[in-house]
Protein backbone atom coordinates (compact mmCIF):
# COMPACT_ATOMS: atom_id res chain seq x y z
CA UNK A 1 0.00 0.00 0.00
CA UNK A 2 1.52 3.21 -0.66
CA UNK A 3 2.53 5.51 1.78
CA UNK A 4 -0.10 8.25 0.95
CA UNK A 5 -2.58 6.15 1.21
CA UNK A 6 -1.60 4.30 4.34
CA UNK A 7 -1.26 7.76 6.24
CA UNK A 8 -5.06 8.83 4.36
CA UNK A 9 -6.60 5.59 5.86
CA UNK A 10 -5.02 6.46 9.32
CA UNK A 11 -5.74 9.80 9.48
CA UNK A 12 -9.31 9.04 8.61
CA UNK A 13 -11.31 10.28 11.58
CA UNK A 14 -8.36 11.66 13.14
CA UNK A 15 -10.45 14.65 15.76
CA UNK A 16 -12.53 11.75 17.39
CA UNK A 17 -9.28 9.41 17.59
CA UNK A 18 -6.87 11.76 19.07
CA UNK A 19 -9.61 12.96 21.82
CA UNK A 20 -10.83 9.56 22.98
CA UNK A 21 -6.62 8.49 22.96
CA UNK A 22 -5.21 11.61 24.76
CA UNK A 23 -7.77 11.02 27.35
CA UNK A 24 -6.23 8.03 28.35
CA UNK A 25 -3.52 6.49 29.89
CA UNK A 26 -1.63 8.20 32.88
CA UNK A 27 -0.46 11.60 33.77
CA UNK A 28 3.13 10.90 32.42
CA UNK A 29 4.80 8.18 30.04
CA UNK A 30 8.43 7.78 30.85
CA UNK A 31 10.40 7.62 27.65
CA UNK A 32 14.04 6.35 26.99
CA UNK A 33 15.56 9.13 24.61
CA UNK A 34 19.18 8.64 23.79
CA UNK A 35 20.65 7.52 26.82
CA UNK A 36 18.05 9.56 28.96
CA UNK A 37 15.26 9.11 31.04
CA UNK A 38 12.06 11.00 30.65
CA UNK A 39 9.08 11.78 31.92
CA UNK A 40 6.60 13.11 29.74
CA UNK A 41 2.89 14.83 30.32
CA UNK A 42 1.28 15.08 27.16
CA UNK A 43 2.30 17.58 24.93
CA UNK A 44 -0.23 20.99 24.86
CA UNK A 45 2.27 23.14 22.53
CA UNK A 46 4.51 20.99 20.63
CA UNK A 47 7.09 22.07 17.69
CA UNK A 48 8.78 19.86 15.39
CA UNK A 49 11.63 20.84 13.25
CA UNK A 50 12.60 20.67 9.46
CA UNK A 51 10.75 17.83 7.51
CA UNK A 52 12.23 14.99 9.25
CA UNK A 53 10.34 16.03 12.45
CA UNK A 54 7.31 17.63 11.59
CA UNK A 55 6.01 14.58 8.85
CA UNK A 56 7.00 11.96 11.96
CA UNK A 57 3.77 14.16 13.93
CA UNK A 58 1.99 14.52 10.56
CA UNK A 59 2.14 10.40 9.72
CA UNK A 60 0.29 9.95 13.53
CA UNK A 61 -1.88 12.43 13.00
CA UNK A 62 -0.80 14.70 15.27
CA UNK A 63 -1.19 18.46 13.07
CA UNK A 64 -3.65 19.48 14.76
CA UNK A 65 -1.94 19.00 18.74
CA UNK A 66 1.05 21.48 17.26
CA UNK A 67 1.66 24.87 18.28
CA UNK A 68 4.10 25.19 15.10
CA UNK A 69 7.17 24.55 13.06
CA UNK A 70 10.10 25.64 12.39
CA UNK A 71 11.19 24.71 8.78
CA UNK A 72 14.31 26.11 6.79
CA UNK A 73 13.52 28.35 3.49
CA UNK A 74 15.53 25.63 1.78
CA UNK A 75 12.80 22.92 2.23
CA UNK A 76 10.19 25.01 0.15
CA UNK A 77 10.22 23.01 -3.21
CA UNK A 78 10.00 19.74 -1.02
CA UNK A 79 7.02 20.65 1.10
CA UNK A 80 5.14 22.38 -1.73
CA UNK A 81 5.42 18.45 -3.03
CA UNK A 82 4.68 16.37 0.25
CA UNK A 83 1.72 14.23 0.50
CA UNK A 84 1.39 15.87 3.73
CA UNK A 85 0.70 19.50 2.40
CA UNK A 86 -2.26 19.98 3.87
CA UNK A 87 -1.19 19.68 7.20
CA UNK A 88 1.75 22.04 6.54
CA UNK A 89 -0.79 24.80 5.36
CA UNK A 90 -2.55 23.91 9.09
CA UNK A 91 0.18 24.42 11.14
CA UNK A 92 1.59 28.21 11.79
CA UNK A 93 5.39 28.17 10.74
CA UNK A 94 7.04 30.08 13.14
CA UNK A 95 10.37 30.37 11.58
CA UNK A 96 11.81 29.70 7.89
CA UNK A 97 15.71 29.68 9.62
CA UNK A 98 16.82 27.15 11.81
CA UNK A 99 15.62 26.43 15.48
CA UNK A 100 16.67 29.11 17.97
CA UNK A 101 15.60 28.79 21.39
CA UNK A 102 14.25 32.63 20.94
CA UNK A 103 11.72 31.04 18.23
CA UNK A 104 10.50 28.12 20.69
CA UNK A 105 10.34 30.47 23.44
CA UNK A 106 8.75 33.54 21.50
CA UNK A 107 6.05 30.77 21.02
CA UNK A 108 5.28 29.51 24.18
CA UNK A 109 6.34 26.25 23.23
CA UNK A 110 6.29 23.04 26.11
CA UNK A 111 8.00 20.81 24.14
CA UNK A 112 10.10 20.36 20.95
CA UNK A 113 10.83 17.54 18.15
CA UNK A 114 14.28 17.72 16.49
CA UNK A 115 17.69 16.03 15.44
CA UNK A 116 20.77 16.38 16.75
CA UNK A 117 23.19 18.77 14.92
CA UNK A 118 19.60 18.88 13.19
CA UNK A 119 18.13 21.48 14.87
CA UNK A 120 19.67 20.98 18.43
CA UNK A 121 23.16 22.54 18.37
CA UNK A 122 25.19 23.23 21.13
CA UNK A 123 26.64 26.10 18.89
CA UNK A 124 23.31 27.76 18.37
CA UNK A 125 22.59 27.51 22.04
CA UNK A 126 19.18 25.53 21.49
CA UNK A 127 20.33 21.99 22.98
CA UNK A 128 17.85 19.84 25.33
CA UNK A 129 19.57 20.70 28.77
CA UNK A 130 19.21 24.87 27.88
CA UNK A 131 15.70 24.27 26.99
CA UNK A 132 14.90 22.46 30.22
CA UNK A 133 16.40 25.25 31.92
CA UNK A 134 13.36 27.48 30.37
CA UNK A 135 11.05 24.69 31.57
CA UNK A 136 10.80 22.71 27.83
CA UNK A 137 11.04 19.37 27.33
CA UNK A 138 12.64 17.79 24.25
CA UNK A 139 12.27 14.59 22.17
CA UNK A 140 15.46 13.82 20.00
CA UNK A 141 15.01 11.67 17.25
CA UNK A 142 16.73 8.58 17.89
CA UNK A 143 18.65 8.26 14.33
CA UNK A 144 20.70 11.50 15.49
CA UNK A 145 21.79 9.69 18.83
CA UNK A 146 24.50 8.41 16.98
CA UNK A 147 27.02 10.75 17.84
CA UNK A 148 24.63 12.23 21.04
CA UNK A 149 26.96 12.76 24.13
CA UNK A 150 29.53 11.49 25.27
CA UNK A 151 28.17 7.84 25.53
CA UNK A 152 26.24 7.85 21.65
CA UNK A 153 23.80 5.34 21.45
CA UNK A 154 23.60 3.86 17.72
CA UNK A 155 20.22 2.25 16.26
CA UNK A 156 20.02 1.34 12.71
CA UNK A 157 18.03 4.36 10.70
CA UNK A 158 14.94 2.50 10.09
CA UNK A 159 14.47 0.76 13.66
CA UNK A 160 15.29 4.40 15.05
CA UNK A 161 12.45 5.47 13.18
CA UNK A 162 10.14 2.68 14.15
CA UNK A 163 11.17 3.50 17.92
CA UNK A 164 10.27 7.45 17.30
CA UNK A 165 7.12 6.53 16.28
CA UNK A 166 6.06 4.23 19.31
CA UNK A 167 7.52 6.61 21.93
CA UNK A 168 5.68 9.26 19.85
CA UNK A 169 2.56 7.11 19.93
CA UNK A 170 3.27 6.92 23.50
CA UNK A 171 3.88 10.60 24.23
CA UNK A 172 1.14 12.08 22.69
CA UNK A 173 -0.97 8.79 23.47
CA UNK A 174 -2.13 7.76 20.12
CA UNK A 175 -0.41 4.22 20.70
CA UNK A 176 -2.85 2.83 18.19
CA UNK A 177 -2.34 4.58 15.73
CA UNK A 178 1.62 4.39 16.08
CA UNK A 179 1.28 0.54 15.84
CA UNK A 180 -0.74 0.46 12.83
CA UNK A 181 1.40 2.35 11.27
CA UNK A 182 4.98 1.04 12.34
CA UNK A 183 2.89 -2.52 11.53
CA UNK A 184 2.58 -1.04 7.53
CA UNK A 185 5.41 0.32 7.30
CA UNK A 186 7.44 -3.04 8.52
CA UNK A 187 5.52 -5.17 6.10
CA UNK A 188 6.43 -3.06 3.09
CA UNK A 189 10.00 -3.36 4.00
CA UNK A 190 9.82 -6.97 4.50
CA UNK A 191 8.38 -7.09 0.90
CA UNK A 192 10.77 -5.42 -0.33
CA UNK A 193 13.38 -7.13 1.05
CA UNK A 194 11.49 -10.67 -0.25
CA UNK A 195 11.69 -9.40 -3.61
CA UNK A 196 15.31 -8.11 -4.18
CA UNK A 197 16.47 -9.58 -7.16
CA UNK A 198 19.61 -11.91 -7.23
CA UNK A 199 23.13 -10.96 -8.17
CA UNK A 200 25.36 -8.20 -7.30
CA UNK A 201 23.44 -5.31 -5.95
CA UNK A 202 23.33 -2.16 -7.99
CA UNK A 203 26.04 -0.20 -7.38
CA UNK A 204 24.77 3.57 -6.05
CA UNK A 205 26.16 6.62 -5.09
CA UNK A 206 23.86 9.11 -3.06
CA UNK A 207 24.38 13.00 -4.21
CA UNK A 208 23.61 15.68 -1.87
CA UNK A 209 25.30 18.45 -2.93
CA UNK A 210 29.43 19.85 -3.34
CA UNK A 211 31.69 20.35 -6.12
CA UNK A 212 35.38 20.71 -4.79
CA UNK A 213 34.30 17.44 -2.79
CA UNK A 214 30.39 15.63 -2.97
CA UNK A 215 28.33 15.74 -0.03
CA UNK A 216 26.64 12.29 0.35
CA UNK A 217 24.99 9.90 2.61
CA UNK A 218 26.41 7.71 5.08
CA UNK A 219 25.42 4.20 7.14
CA UNK A 220 23.57 6.22 9.85
CA UNK A 221 21.23 8.06 7.39
CA UNK A 222 17.75 7.09 5.52
CA UNK A 223 19.08 7.29 2.08
CA UNK A 224 21.59 4.12 2.78
CA UNK A 225 18.47 2.15 3.99
CA UNK A 226 16.09 3.48 0.79
CA UNK A 227 19.04 2.08 -1.44
CA UNK A 228 19.78 -0.98 0.19
CA UNK A 229 15.75 -2.11 0.56
CA UNK A 230 15.14 -0.96 -3.00
CA UNK A 231 18.56 -3.96 -3.85
CA UNK A 232 21.09 -1.07 -4.68
CA UNK A 233 24.55 -0.88 -2.35
CA UNK A 234 25.17 2.24 -1.53
CA UNK A 235 28.78 3.08 -2.60
CA UNK A 236 29.82 4.26 0.76
CA UNK A 237 27.53 2.33 3.05
CA UNK A 238 30.49 0.80 4.82
CA UNK A 239 31.39 4.48 5.86
CA UNK A 240 29.81 4.59 9.60
CA UNK A 241 28.73 8.21 9.20
CA UNK A 242 25.36 10.31 8.46
CA UNK A 243 25.45 13.37 5.75
CA UNK A 244 29.14 13.67 5.31
CA UNK A 245 32.41 14.73 2.72
CA UNK A 246 34.13 12.30 0.84
CA UNK A 247 36.87 12.56 -1.97
CA UNK A 248 35.48 12.58 -6.14
CA UNK A 249 38.31 9.34 -5.30
CA UNK A 250 36.48 7.22 -3.90
CA UNK A 251 33.63 7.72 -5.73
CA UNK A 252 35.16 7.43 -9.15
CA UNK A 253 37.02 4.38 -7.98
CA UNK A 254 33.41 2.75 -7.65
CA UNK A 255 32.25 3.42 -10.92
CA UNK A 256 28.53 3.95 -9.77
CA UNK A 257 25.82 2.36 -12.04
CA UNK A 258 23.04 4.74 -10.65
CA UNK A 259 23.38 8.16 -9.31
CA UNK A 260 20.83 9.48 -6.57
CA UNK A 261 20.30 13.39 -6.39
CA UNK A 262 18.88 15.02 -3.45
CA UNK A 263 16.12 17.72 -4.72
CA UNK A 264 16.02 20.56 -2.15
CA UNK A 265 17.81 24.00 -1.68
CA UNK A 266 18.36 27.29 -3.58
CA UNK A 267 20.41 24.92 -6.61
CA UNK A 268 18.14 23.35 -8.93
CA UNK A 269 18.26 19.79 -9.37
CA UNK A 270 19.03 19.58 -13.06
CA UNK A 271 21.98 21.64 -12.25
CA UNK A 272 23.46 19.41 -10.06
CA UNK A 273 22.92 16.75 -12.47
CA UNK A 274 24.40 18.89 -15.72
CA UNK A 275 27.38 19.13 -13.21
CA UNK A 276 27.95 15.81 -12.56
CA UNK A 277 27.73 15.12 -16.23
CA UNK A 278 29.80 17.62 -16.91
CA UNK A 279 32.26 16.14 -14.31
CA UNK A 280 35.47 15.00 -16.34
CA UNK A 281 36.32 12.58 -13.78
CA UNK A 282 32.81 10.97 -13.97
CA UNK A 283 33.22 10.72 -17.16
CA UNK A 284 33.63 6.96 -17.73
CA UNK A 285 31.74 5.99 -14.84
CA UNK A 286 28.28 3.66 -15.92
CA UNK A 287 25.69 6.32 -14.69
CA UNK A 288 27.41 9.08 -16.47
CA UNK A 289 27.42 7.09 -20.02
CA UNK A 290 23.99 5.56 -19.46
CA UNK A 291 22.08 8.74 -18.24
CA UNK A 292 21.57 7.26 -14.98
CA UNK A 293 20.30 10.05 -12.61
CA UNK A 294 17.37 9.40 -10.03
CA UNK A 295 15.68 12.28 -8.61
CA UNK A 296 15.12 11.63 -4.30
CA UNK A 297 13.08 14.32 -3.04
CA UNK A 298 14.40 15.76 0.45
CA UNK A 299 11.59 14.81 2.08
CA UNK A 300 12.20 11.27 1.34
CA UNK A 301 15.56 11.82 1.93
CA UNK A 302 15.70 12.36 5.49
CA UNK A 303 14.82 10.16 7.80
CA UNK A 304 10.78 9.73 8.09
CA UNK A 305 7.91 7.86 7.39
CA UNK A 306 8.04 8.67 3.50
CA UNK A 307 11.33 6.41 3.64
CA UNK A 308 9.58 3.02 2.56
CA UNK A 309 7.66 4.66 -0.20
CA UNK A 310 11.05 6.40 -1.13
CA UNK A 311 12.85 2.39 -1.29
CA UNK A 312 9.62 1.61 -3.38
CA UNK A 313 9.89 4.06 -5.99
CA UNK A 314 13.54 3.22 -6.13
CA UNK A 315 13.36 -0.38 -6.54
CA UNK A 316 10.33 -0.07 -9.29
CA UNK A 317 13.40 2.53 -11.25
CA UNK A 318 16.39 -0.16 -10.54
CA UNK A 319 14.31 -3.09 -12.06
CA UNK A 320 13.39 -0.87 -15.01
CA UNK A 321 16.98 -0.06 -15.72
CA UNK A 322 17.68 -4.25 -15.41
CA UNK A 323 19.51 -4.08 -11.78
Amino acid sequence: MPIVLACSLLLAGCGADVASEAGAGPDTVTIENCGKTIDYPVPQRAVAYDMSATERMFALGLADRMRGIVMPSTTEGPVSRSPYRADYESVETLSTDVLSREVVIGAEADWVLAGWQSGFSEERGVTPALLDQVGIQSYMYTETCYNYGTDPITVPPLEALYTDLEQLGKIFRVEDRAERLIADLKARAATLERNQPDGEPARVFVYDSGTDKPFTSGAQTAPNVIVSLAGGRNIVGDLDERWTTIGWESVVDAAPEVITVVDYGDQPVQDKIAFLKSFPPLAESPAVRNDRFYVLDYGEAVSGPRNIEAAEKFGEYLRSIGR
